[in-house]
């Protein structure tokens, strides 16, 4: 089975910028103009998903919660700590998690659209199947 996450942006710039510059996934391609939809897709190759962001005359309108996140496992201590140094460097701040699990095992941030991604060593994982 394959994974396609899809999602509307008003602004799909910076949300490349943000996915493929700032947390290191791969630009795998994208469309401009089909039925008036823009849109990229980012993810790392070779893999079973991707997102897909699209854009079009319509705004998008938002609505989730503090719960929803996306939860990123980098593969070792190192590349967590490479990526928490490039979010210093792009200047972007962590956020407070409403679920304490993700404050103790992580670090919470949100992307250009508002939505929540964790970033969380891959020990975290370890501990949640045990």
């Amino acid at each position: 089975m394959f994974l396609r996450v899809a999602r509307h942006t008003n602004d799909l710039e910076k949300i490349e910028i943000f996915y493929v510059d700032v947390l290191g996934f791969e630009r795998l391609g994208g469309f401009q103009k089909h039925n008036k939809y823009d849109g990229v897709f980012i993810g790392k190759s070779g893999l079973d998903w991707h997102f897909e962001f699209t854009k079009s005359d319509v705004s998008a309108k938002h609505t989730f919660d503090e719960d929803d996140a996306i939860v990123l496992y980098p593969k070792t201590v190192a590349d967590y700590d490479q990526l928490l140094n490039k979010l210093k460097k792009y200047n972007i701040a962590s956020v407070t998690a409403v679920n304490p699990f993700w404050n103790e095992n992580g670090t919470m941030i949100q992307d250009p659209d508002g939505y929540r991604i964790v970033i969380s060593p891959l020990k975290a994982v370890i501990s949640e199947i045990e």
